[in-house]
């Protein structure tokens, strides 16, 4: 059965694009069809300033609008990256196996040095390395497939480039994975600035449409949205942006096509008018849902540590095996019997089929 992983990231409030870039996918399509892992990376909210209370509260609150949006842990693993011992062991050796080249073209690693430069601050290690622990969290579980935005298919890209090397000096131990991304809004833009995505962790909060708004808000929002010169809706993604991020967000929410759309709204009010209650259609269901498990912390906390120990169980084999691959001593290596096994020095021992782990 294809194994698909994807993770979140919560460095910040869960947004409309999260929804219908990704979790809308997840739960719709993804945990049915596959052997799916779903999972809150909350390492990677490290990368960059954080306060620890708000890192706690922000991966509670992500965990609980993946159960809401519809993950359902019977069919699907959902749980914590941290709670996984697996994802920074293979990280150490996923550094060890990229170079410093491969870190430093990574586009957000670049865009974030810049934007930290001009303002006389540097960024942590952690945020130059960290492909290396997201290439960690994919190779760890095995997957086939990586349901991403088009803006991480650089890091799926690397990922595969990792395992490809990894097999080719270390003998075959990765799945190389590729990445599946959705063709409509996969990656919604700010309302704001349709020229950036709408971002989590973007602090333009008038264009960004958090899961857990309140429908006033998301009304006022989608209803001030910039737009384009001219009165004619046309869906024109290069000369139109703000129009065609509406028609594109109208798309996904309703099942239509941007191009169709656009021929039934003679005016820019009229499509902000549908778009809102096509946005508020869409997330009632996930806000009543977040609501009843916030009501009940103890399901939620119970969902995450049975997801922590199927991810366990999934992981430790394959990462055992790389760690065996590279050289590293198991533990116990000399007790026991049959632990000298008579192997000459450099000789090559038959490892078991990663496909236990499945």
């Amino acid at each position: 059965m294809t194994r698909v992983f994807s993770g979140i990231k919560p460095t910040g409030h869960l947004t409309l694009g999260n929804y219908l870039g990704a979790m809308r996918q997840w739960a719709a399509v993804d945990q049915h069809r596959a052997d799916a892992v779903f999972c809150v990376v909350d390492l990677h909210g490290m990368t960059v300033d954080h306060d620890p209370a708000r890192l706690r509260r922000l991966t509670r609150q992500a965990a609980t609008l993946l159960l809401a949006a519809g993950l359902d842990p019977e069919l699907c693993t959902v749980f914590v990256q941290s709670h996984v011992d697996e994802h920074t062991r293979l990280s150490y050796v996923m550094e060890c196996v990229a170079t410093d080249g491969e870190m430093r073209r990574m586009i957000q690693y670049k865009e974030k040095v810049a934007g930290e430069g001009a303002r006389g601050r540097g960024v942590r290690l952690s945020l130059l390395t960290y492909p290396a622990l997201m290439a960690a969290d994919i190779l760890a579980y095995g997957a086939d497939e990586v349901p991403v935005g088009d803006d991480q298919s650089q890091h799926v890209e690397l990922t595969r480039d990792l395992a490809v090397r990894f097999n080719q000096r270390y003998g075959h131990t990765f799945v190389v994975p590729k990445a599946t991304v959705p063709a409509v809004a996969a990656r919604v833009m700010n309302l704001q600035d349709p020229g950036s995505k709408m971002g989590k962790s973007d602090d333009s909060g008038p264009g960004i449409v958090y899961l857990l708004d309140e429908p006033d808000v998301i009304r006022k929002k989608v209803m001030r949205a910039v737009t384009d010169s001219g009165r004619e809706v046309v869906y024109d993604r290069e000369e139109r942006p703000g129009v065609a991020n509406l028609l594109e967000i109208l798309a996904a929410c309703t099942g239509g096509n941007p191009e169709s759309l656009a021929s039934v709204h003679d005016s820019y009010g009229a499509l902000k008018q549908a778009t809102a209650e096509a946005v508020l259609e869409t997330l009632r269901p996930v806000q009543a849902r977040h609501r009843e498990l916030c009501a009940d912390p103890g399901y939620v906390e119970e969902v995450l540590r049975h997801g922590a120990e199927k991810a366990r169980a999934i992981a430790r084999p394959i990462v055992d095996t790389a760690y065996r691959a590279v050289g590293l001593l198991p533990p116990g290596a000399f007790s026991g019997s049959g632990s000298s096994s008579g192997s000459r020095p450099g000789s090559v021992t038959a490892e078991p089929s990663l496909n236990a782990a499945r």
